[in-house]
């Protein structure tokens, strides 16, 4: 854990055009953490005074099943607020790891709210944030119905490609690491089935999976899979 400065409050965009005595008070509370790939930030149950904010690398926000699985619930980018839901006082309700090696900015909770009353736009950001994370559980509990795997797999892959997608040689490369362990944990789906899925998949010609890169040969055709349930 290191001291935060102003440099990494100011990187972030939700404190865009701060004011200096905001950006002053945010420094002198907050703290910068270097996690490494599979490294706990938090889990499910702990008490936390902390806002979390993602500025460099990538999150995973997950549950565990009464099995034991993890249920992979968000992948969090740079720039993006981990857990504005610890403002109603609560224990965390979810678990979060480095999906890569990133740098999470802490900011003391008390502190951003005061910040919060006093600078509206910062407060709107945070309800923004807000709403987009509930717009995708609205989404992820619509996939919950019963849907076959291969539709629920496809339409994982458009969205991955959509979010993290690269134009390359033969289509759309999805630029993260990404295994189909890591895949089944995102669908709620044992791993064996999600790899006879990836291996139709590629036999089809509409995915090509390089160890833990895959490239989408054709997003209108992997589109239309999974729409036309």
């Amino acid at each position: 854990m290191y001291n935060c400065n102003k440099k990494s409050i100011l990187s972030i965009p939700l404190f865009e055009n701060l004011h200096e005595k905001h950006i002053d008070k945010l420094v002198s509370s907050s703290n910068l953490i270097q996690l490494k790939k599979g490294q706990i930030l938090f889990s499910e149950r702990d008490v936390i005074n902390n806002i979390y904010i993602a500025v460099n690398g990538k999150v995973t926000l997950y549950r565990l099943t009464e099995t034991g699985q993890k249920r992979i619930i968000y992948i969090l980018d740079k720039g993006e607020i981990i857990n504005e839901v610890i403002f109603d006082d609560l224990p965390a309700s979810i678990n979060c790891e480095a999906f890569e090696d990133s740098s999470v900015l802490a900011l003391n909770k008390n502190d951003l709210l005061e910040v919060m009353e006093e600078d509206f736009q910062v407060t709107k950001k945070i309800m923004y944030s807000m709403g987009k994370k509930i717009r995708r559980l609205y989404r992820q509990l619509k996939n919950a119905v019963p849907i076959k795997i291969d539709k629920k797999l496809a339409a994982k892959l458009w969205k991955l490609s959509r979010d993290y997608g690269v134009e390359v040689d033969g289509g759309t490369l999805i630029n993260l690491d990404i295994s189909i362990t890591y895949l089944a944990d995102m669908l709620g789906n044992t791993r064996e089935a999600v790899s006879r899925c990836i291996n139709n998949f590629e036999k089809n010609g509409l995915i090509e999976f390089k160890g833990r890169k895959i490239i989408i040969k054709d997003r209108e055709s992997l589109s239309i899979y999974f729409r036309g349930m």
